[in-house]
């Protein structure tokens, strides 16, 4: 199988290169570094057009060494050079072309290093991806030889949270990688003094998190009787008064990846991520995973299918 990992043709952003090596090396996949750049236009008297796409051409090629230059040995990769009217667009024409698995993009310059910005690409991505999509924070790193340690499926207690925790499972088991869920409880400080509203708030909270954790065993009672089952197997809630708290509350690792549905109202085949899920992706402080439903149904059927 393949991942496409998008290198911006002006950047020199490491961090998609690090992601895709990291899982490519777990996974056992190939890797295609692809630069999207305008489509040809009509030719001008002045030749100014042609000389601008040659100009991108060489920084796109020049991107695309670099790129494939920072991947280690062991592991194989192509370069491509994509013309298409977007960079998304364009991303999702190569993912389809080359039957990949996973589109990886990085996060926003604009923002602070160690955690996920979305730039117009990526955001275009989840909300229109039928493939799934991974996310580095800015300035990710991950040491030479480096794989995937642990998959952590964020967990809200509905049945589409189930089917996500099985296809992660499937997805930790094949990589030799643990599993873990996790759920995040946000309590906004009240507008007010009184402490019998805080009390009130607290007490829902409590509630919430007692019901998502007798969910969440129940699901780790399903991924026990898959015929693969990743070891160890952990659940776990973040509290906090901001989803920045409630993601920081629980204990991150080197080789952490964090995997994340779309919203039950969008699209099936496609991405589309709800409040929820945009507050986690937006505050994570490891690689997202984003996955549609519909590779969640495939990767959760795949996870329950007897071993060959």
């Amino acid at each position: 199988m393949t991942f496409v990992v998008a290198v911006a043709p002006e950047a020199r952003d490491r961090a998609p290169v690090h992601l895709a090596g990291m899982l490519a090396r777990s996974a056992g996949d190939d890797i295609v570094l692809c630069a999207v750049i305008p489509p040809t236009w009509p030719p001008s008297p002045a030749k100014v057009d042609a000389e601008y796409r040659a100009h991108l051409t060489r920084v796109a090629t020049e991107a695309l060494e670099q790129a494939r230059d920072r991947l280690p040995e062991d592991l194989s990769s192509t370069t491509l050079i994509h013309h298409a009217r977007s960079a998304p667009a364009g991303l999702l024409e190569v993912a389809d072309r080359h039957d990949a698995r996973l589109i990886v993009v990085g996060s926003s310059s604009s923002g602070p290093f160690g955690r996920m910005t979305l730039g117009s690409a990526s955001d275009w991505l989840l909300h229109s991806s039928h493939v799934p999509v991974a996310l580095t924070t800015r300035g990710y790193r991950c040491k030479p030889g480096a794989g995937v340690r642990r998959v952590t499926a964020a967990f809200g207690g509905s049945e589409d949270a189930d089917q996500l925790v099985v296809a992660a499972a499937g997805v930790a088991a094949s990589v030799g990688a643990s599993l873990r869920i996790a759920s995040f409880a946000v309590q906004s400080r009240p507008p007010y003094t009184s402490g019998v509203g805080r009390e009130a708030a607290g007490s829902l909270v409590s509630e919430w998190a007692d019901e998502v954790r007798a969910a969440g065993r129940a699901t780790l009672e399903q991924v026990k009787d898959l015929p693969l089952v990743p070891h160890p197997l952990e659940a776990v809630v973040g509290y906090g008064e901001t989803w920045d708290e409630a993601l920081e509350d629980v204990e991150w690792q080197d080789g952490d990846v964090l995997v994340v549905g779309s919203s039950a109202s969008g699209l099936v085949a496609r991405v589309f991520l709800g409040s929820r899920a945009t507050k986690i992706v937006r505050h994570s402080p490891v690689p997202v995973m984003v996955v549609p439903r519909g590779a969640v149904d495939g990767l959760a059927e795949r996870a329950a299918r007897p071993a060959e």
